[in-house]
């Protein structure tokens, strides 16, 4: 097990070898940051850069470019994406309001194309506009190469960027924004859950996003408001969506009982802080953009009070909740044949599969690097019980027992 952890160390990129973990919760009315862990360090966004997607899909509503009722056609390319997708078919078309809903609740990658090329006319020249309109409102440390997230080692953001649109977004289309609330979505007979389970189950949540590709683990953007009080939150890299989602509740928590203690009317209210600089390692890729320390608010920077203790750290599952089971459904010589076998397992068993937590794990062999094809967040009796019937499907299953928590970054803390 050891030899295997320096193997791998030795064949990741300078960021993974580091740690794919960032955070910071920010109180949106003082502009004070609560929290942070590098989060002036690029980080691959995953399915959090369908937000700028519907960010500028919005504008376009708004500017009446577009309408909620016009439908968009589907192509060869929109249609050719992996999951997380509507499986739609090229040729068919799918109205705007309902492409709002499938980016919200299931993430589909192939609707996000559709947008893209809608906007566009091409999903690299709409990257462009994404990237343009990122600059304009201050995310300097982000790049798109896509409309969905899928995996471009030249796309990156930080956790300050992610934040600063997340703002953004709720500041420029207020009515809009209410989408990100949204519990689930129907089409064609089947009903999608949001991904995002701070919903409904923290108190005060109402968006926005959350993502996940290998390259950058499990992500998540939160919006949530108690007492008038509002929180942003932002976590990258965690290993499971159920963990980081743990993670999230107890910054959060940290964060509303520090932002209890500041009092709104002594403060000159600033924009979103800037970065401060970040010692950790950035992506790696000759297109990436260089982490900016002083465009967001650094006239605030007089405000900000030193950088807060540490809030409790990602923990591993106490006794009294039991043993978290899972089951790998193969592995492949390809991220993308994992997705689909995933996919094809949930399509299966989609009452049981439907809240689990799908994760791409890369083993490094001699021959090569394969993609085993995993979901979390099961009993152990469940997983055998999912195990057993895909078999009868004549589907790859074995049952996964545990895992081990969050990477947090290594070194000095507070």
């Amino acid at each position: 097990m050891i030899a295997f952890g320096l193997l791998w160390l030795a064949v990741a990129t300078p960021a993974q070898a580091a740690t794919k973990y960032a955070a910071l919760i920010i109180d949106t009315a003082s502009g004070t940051v609560l929290f942070e862990r590098h989060a002036g360090a690029q980080r691959h966004p995953a399915s959090l850069t369908k937000i700028m997607t519907l960010y500028l899909l919005f504008e376009a509503i708004d500017e009446g470019r577009i309408s909620l009722d016009d439908r968009l056609k589907v192509s060869k390319h929109a249609a050719a994406q992996p999951p997380s997708a509507l499986n739609l078919r090229p040729g068919e078309t799918i109205r705007v309001r309902d492409a709002i809903l499938a980016l919200v609740t299931k993430s589909a990658n192939d609707v996000a194309v559709v947008v893209a090329e809608a906007l566009g006319g091409t999903e690299s020249k709409f990257a462009r506009l994404m990237t343009e309109r990122a600059r304009r409102l201050g995310m300097r440390s982000t790049r798109f190469r896509n409309a969905s997230g899928l995996h471009d080692a030249r796309q990156v953001t930080t956790a300050y960027d992610m934040a600063t649109l997340a703002l953004a977004i709720r500041r420029d289309f207020p009515g809009q924004y209410e989408y990100f609330s949204t519990l689930s979505f129907s089409w064609k007979g089947r009903t999608y859950n949001n991904h995002n389970k701070l919903l409904g189950h923290y108190k005060g949540t109402d968006g926005i996003k959350t993502g996940y590709i290998g390259a950058s683990g499990f992500n998540l953007v939160a919006s949530v408001e108690r007492h008038g009080r509002r929180l942003i939150g932002v976590v990258f890299g965690g290993k499971s969506g159920s963990r980081r989602d743990r993670h999230m509740k107890r910054l959060l928590d940290s964060g509303f009982e520090k932002a209890s203690d500041i009092r709104i009317a002594d403060l000159v209210v600033p924009p979103l802080p800037a970065p401060r600089p970040d010692r950790d390692v950035q992506v790696a890729s000759a297109e990436a953009v260089p982490a900016d320390t002083g465009s967001i608010g650094a006239q605030a920077a007089a405000l900000l009070p030193p950088l807060p203790q540490p809030a409790p750290q990602f923990e591993a599952g106490s006794r009294d909740e039991g043993v978290e089971w899972g089951i790998q459904v193969g592995a492949y010589a390809s991220e993308i044949r994992a997705q689909r076998s995933i996919a094809l397992a949930r399509g299966h068993l989609n009452d049981l599969l439907t809240g689990a937590d799908a994760a791409v794990e890369p083993l490094d062999r001699r021959t090569g690097t394969i993609f085993r094809a995993r979901l979390f967040g099961l009993s152990e009796q469940e997983a055998r019980s999912a195990c057993l019937s895909l078999k009868r499907q004549q589907l790859p299953c074995v049952p996964v027992p545990g895992r081990d928590d969050i990477e947090l970054a290594a070194g000095p803390k507070g």
